[in-house]
């Protein structure tokens, strides 16, 4: 992973990259085997988009709970300064369990003169419901480099359980500019719209009436002779 002082990213993989260049709003994806490469225009942000570290806003409201932010201050990691932040996410709270209507089965009925049959004994009232185990929410711990402006060190830590991440800087020099260009002999691709395919419209049914022929008159009956 390379930056540049003016904020362009490349993510190298065995066969591909992906440069992104804010300045120019658009993402440059590399296909080495293949020797090509697609440019595509960055979409803009949303509008209206909540800012990072929002206060908790309840579910009830229709929106979701926002992290809560917290400044770890600065440190340092193998001779680089970093500085960390700590975010929570809350576990979104449990829907109300529903309840299952009761139904009161209809007594078997009685001969006169027949003796009651036994009844069956009554469960016993508040039986102990399954403990409830606690929600563990979702933190996240990120330590970026002051000087690349990149994540170093990165833990999250979910009710899963822990995953740490770790990225070694290399280099603290300018990368060269080429390294978010196209490389010289790589054939641009246009990037390939989504494929949209039409409706499919079938035209209606139209059954002709039927027209039922008049039946001819019956013959006149002759006397008998």
């Amino acid at each position: 992973m390379w930056r540049s002082s003016d904020g362009k990213m490349r993510f190298d993989t065995p066969h591909t990259s992906i440069i992104s260049d804010p300045g120019s709003k658009q993402t440059i994806l590399l296909d080495h085997l293949k020797k090509e490469a697609t440019v595509i225009p960055t979409p803009p942000a949303p509008p209206g988009a909540p800012p990072a570290g929002g206060s908790q806003v309840s579910a009830a409201g229709g929106q979701p709970p926002q992290p809560q932010v917290q400044d770890l201050g600065k440190s340092t990691i193998e001779g680089h300064e970093v500085e960390g932040k700590k975010y929570t996410l809350p576990p979104p709270p449990q829907p109300p369990k529903p309840q299952m209507p009761q139904f009161k089965m209809p007594g078997k009925p009685q001969m006169p003169g027949a003796p009651k049959a036994p009844q069956a004994p009554k469960p016993p009232q508040g039986a102990p419901s399954p403990p409830k185990l606690p929600q563990t929410p979702s933190v996240t711990e990120v330590w970026s480099s002051t000087k690349l402006k990149t994540p170093v060190l990165t833990k999250v830590s979910t009710a899963a359980g822990q995953q740490t991440t770790y990225c070694k800087p290399t280099s603290t020099q300018e990368p060269h500019p080429s390294m978010f260009q196209i490389p010289p002999g790589y054939k641009l691709k246009p990037p390939q719209p989504p494929k949209i395919q039409p409706p499919k419209i079938q035209p209606p049914k139209i059954q002709p009436p039927k027209v039922q022929a008049p039946k001819p008159p019956a013959p006149p009956k002759l006397p008998k002779p």
